[in-house]
């Protein structure tokens, strides 16, 4: 068994959607990216990458090449789960935590939980996902951002 640790924050910023492990969540803004910035999809892939000793998602898709300018992070989660496939690894469990001041984010968190399990192809109790604010602390709890941790165990 292996396991991997990903981090990931991205700025909060007008005109842009937000999304949240692939489920757009109504919001006055959204996070800036190169991609769609869904920090809890980019920390789960940063961990799952990690734990199989595959690099990283700089690596994997840059935010300097057009062709993930935008870029849906749900798709390039799976791309990741083939990279695992060959390599042999599967998931074992996920556990991720956001850490958002605003919004509030648990009336979302079954629908993250599914979109997150279907794209790894493993069962919706294999995933955790949880919310936390900063008691206005630091970038998150002034509503500066948004990150996510995510700690998996492949094998």
């Amino acid at each position: 068994m292996r396991i991997g640790h990903g981090y990931d924050v991205h700025k909060l910023v007008e005109d842009r959607k937000l999304i949240l492990g692939g489920v757009s969540i109504p919001y006055e803004k959204g996070l800036l990216g190169h991609s769609d910035a869904d920090v809890l999809t980019h920390a789960l892939m940063d961990a799952l990458l990690g734990a199989a000793a595959l690099g990283d998602i700089g690596g994997l898709f840059p935010d300097n090449d057009d062709a993930y300018l935008g870029a849906d992070s749900i798709e390039l989660l799976k791309r990741v789960m083939v990279l695992l496939t060959e390599k042999g690894f599967g998931v074992i469990n996920v556990d991720c935590t956001v850490i958002a001041q605003r919004p509030k984010l648990k009336p979302y968190i079954d629908d993250m939980r599914a979109v997150l399990a279907k794209a790894m192809g493993v069962e919706l109790d294999a995933v955790s996902v949880k919310a936390t604010t900063e008691e206005h602390l630091g970038f998150t709890g002034e509503g500066l951002g948004i990150a996510a941790h995510a700690v998996v165990l492949i094998n």
